[in-house]
């Protein structure tokens, strides 16, 4: 595996070396002992998946307080456009957004420390999501930050009416409500 520390300090992309041959390919998504030695320790508790068809962008989620959660993403059908904002109070980034194109093709994963807003895009047809986090679910701790915020000026690579958005992600609150006392980390 291979991992590059993005600008963004905590954040990593992984890229599993895949072993391939005419039957197709084998790789490790995940080996706690090489985790650890490049990212640290993080004891993930639960893993998640989400089927989305084009167009459905989902975000930007997070948890407040004791129930943040660090992510460790990946794509097993599809592509998507992943989208993170860090929340980090006292960060030199806080307010900054990544986005990195995760597909089943290119087998990249990202890891998200605690503290940020999470979302994507599907780009293909339809994708497949999985995801591993260190922290239960809190729907008391649920927020959602607005995706389409100006002070984000997140591409989202898809035209506004071709989106397709939950009530919750449209209700989403603006970076500038994101204090730490809303935030309790």
């Amino acid at each position: 595996m291979t991992f590059i520390e993005q600008d963004i300090k905590g954040v990593w992309i992984v890229e599993p070396k895949r072993f391939g041959d005419q039957r197709g390919y084998f790789c490790e998504v995940f080996k706690q002992e090489v985790f650890d030695a490049h990212v640290g320790h993080v004891d993930f508790v639960q893993d998640n998946e989400s089927f989305s068809a084009r167009g459905v962008v989902r975000g930007l989620h997070f948890q407040r307080g004791a129930s943040s959660q660090a992510k460790l993403v990946r794509v097993s059908q599809g592509t998507i456009l992943d989208v993170i904002v860090d929340l980090r109070h006292g960060s030199p980034t806080w307010g900054r957004h990544l986005a990195v194109e995760l597909s089943a093709d290119n087998g990249r994963q990202m890891f998200i420390p605690r503290g940020f807003a999470h979302g994507f895009a599907v780009m293909s047809d339809v994708a497949q999501f999985q995801y591993k986090v260190d922290n239960v679910y809190d729907p008391q701790s649920e927020a959602t930050l607005r995706f389409d915020d100006p002070a984000l000026d997140i591409d989202w690579r898809i035209a506004r009416e071709d989106m397709i958005l939950s009530e919750k992600d449209l209700k989403g609150l603006p970076l500038d409500a994101m204090t730490p006392e809303f935030l309790g980390f």
